[in-house]
């Protein structure tokens, strides 16, 4: 039997396109190998959003290359975002790759392996839209926790991003596709959805002309089994009041919001062709965190962005200070080709904008210490990820921590042992680099995962 590795980089998106893409590949015979450098096929699902990203993508696909020339791999498939993005010169300057497909071709993926094992050398660039919205998914997230992509697309337009040219215009799933989906996952043992799209506070406005996040998420809380439910890539200009209540009034839903903001400079952000300015989004915040009690707000910055002053940046860290997320990236500002900011006038050097970077992200650990250290003392609901050897304890991640991008939660018992995917409560006794510490008080007898069935 041929196998089939995939490596899946950026954004989860990206990892259900992935998993879409094994499931195809699976059912149609082929086995599925978990290191894709041991596998007779590999395919790399690349992203191409920043130059980071690119760098990262690139690598992969030159060690795979390396590893065909030892005889090790017959063939590499270069799938996802910087195939779409950079069509001719992947053709040009990877000769590695066997076959290049842009995200249009991901449901002929099966055709494509096996034309490649053939000897031929697939180039497949269709319409973007062509790209599956959902379908069957080899999960590649422990059974406990899934992402669930609503939409697929962008149609905000910011100066910056390069995601409308990559992954087209904005398309919304209807929403009994995404609300069966949900169930399916639950009777798979799921017990946290997390939401995701490039916008999810958009969803509907594209097939039932107003915004259906609220309904939707509603519909999902009637989905027995799942207990957790996580909302990211919420946009600051689509906050309305009907989708703050839902969030405040359903116990499902983990008060957390994941919201770009960007920046808080009026003029920066008229540059980034992004909403609002320092006093609109603080009152923003304000009004989330008045609306929904417990909120944990996690936003992303970016720094060094064209035109962007010593006194922006000033303003940005000290709005950064004043509202105190609990949780905040920052990203130095990537210029990429095609993007209206890439064309924009006094662009900053590398060097400042890496260390306006580092001042926000050091400014924002010494907040994330001091927040995690209010919570000593403090009962945490903690679902349970694996037990550390290294520090000799469990940890898990409790409702202000997305799975991959925040922290973790690390506790000792009483000698039982409970299983990943189990809830179990946890009393808080310390916060150490930014990682709360404490030990179990209750573990559950049931409703946990075996993982070894996963």
């Amino acid at each position: 039997m041929v196998s089939v590795g995939m490596i899946s980089l950026g954004c989860e998106k990206n990892r259900v396109d992935a998993e879409m893409m094994m499931a195809s590949l699976q059912k149609a015979g082929f086995a599925l190998a978990d290191d894709a450098a041991r596998a007779d096929v590999a395919i790399v699902n690349t992203c191409g959003f920043i130059e980071a990203a690119k760098k990262e993508s690139i690598g992969e696909i030159l060690e795979l290359g390396r590893m065909k020339k030892e005889g090790r791999i017959k063939a590499i498939i270069v799938t996802g975002c910087l195939a779409e993005r950079y069509q001719e010169e992947i053709r040009k300057e990877l000769p590695e790759a066997d076959a290049v497909c842009g995200i249009g071709a991901d449901a002929d993926i099966v055709s494509v392996v096996e034309r490649t094992l053939k000897g031929e050398h697939p180039e497949l660039f269709p319409e973007k839209t062509l790209l599956p919205l959902c379908g069957e998914r080899v999960r590649s997230t422990p059974r406990y926790f899934s992402y669930l992509k609503i939409a697929e697309g962008c149609d905000n337009r910011c100066s910056y991003c390069a995601i409308p040219m990559i992954r087209g215009p904005y398309r919304s799933r209807p929403m009994e596709s995404i609300v069966e989906e949900a169930k399916h996952l639950a009777q798979g043992g799921t017990k946290e959805l997390i939401i995701i799209a490039q916008d999810t506070t958009r969803y509907g406005l594209d097939l039932y002309q107003k915004f259906m996040l609220p309904e939707l998420l509603h519909r999902l809380c009637g989905v027995d089994g799942i207990e957790w439910i996580r909302v990211l890539y919420c946009y600051p200009d689509f906050m309305t009041e009907e989708l703050m209540d839902t969030i405040a009034q359903e116990p499902k839903i983990v008060k957390y919001m994941d919201i770009p903001l960007q920046h808080c400079s009026g003029p920066v952000l008229k540059r980034m062709r992004r909403f609002g300015d320092r006093e609109k989004l603080t009152a923003l915040v304000k009004k989330l965190r008045e609306r929904i009690p417990g909120l944990i707000l996690r936003t992303t910055m970016i720094t060094g962005f064209p035109g962007e002053t010593e006194a922006d940046f000033t303003e940005l860290c000290e709005f950064a200070k004043e509202l105190r997320f609990e949780r905040l990236g920052c990203f130095a500002y990537s210029q990429e080709e095609g993007t209206p900011a890439a064309d924009m006038e006094d662009q900053l050097d590398e060097d400042e904008k890496q260390r306006r970077m580092n001042i926000v992200m050091e400014q924002q650990m010494a907040i994330m210490q001091e927040w995690g250290e209010s919570r000593v003392g403090r009962a945490e609901t903690v679902l349970v990820e694996g037990y550390d050897r290294g520090v000799g304890m469990w940890y898990g991640r409790t409702y202000a921590d997305a799975p991959e991008i925040d922290g973790s939660l690390f506790f000792t018992t009483d000698g039982e042992e409970p299983r990943p995917g189990q809830f179990v409560r946890v009393r808080v006794t310390e916060c150490a680099d930014c990682d709360l510490v404490g030990k179990a008080e209750s573990i559950p007898a049931e409703g946990g995962i075996d993982e070894s069935t996963k």
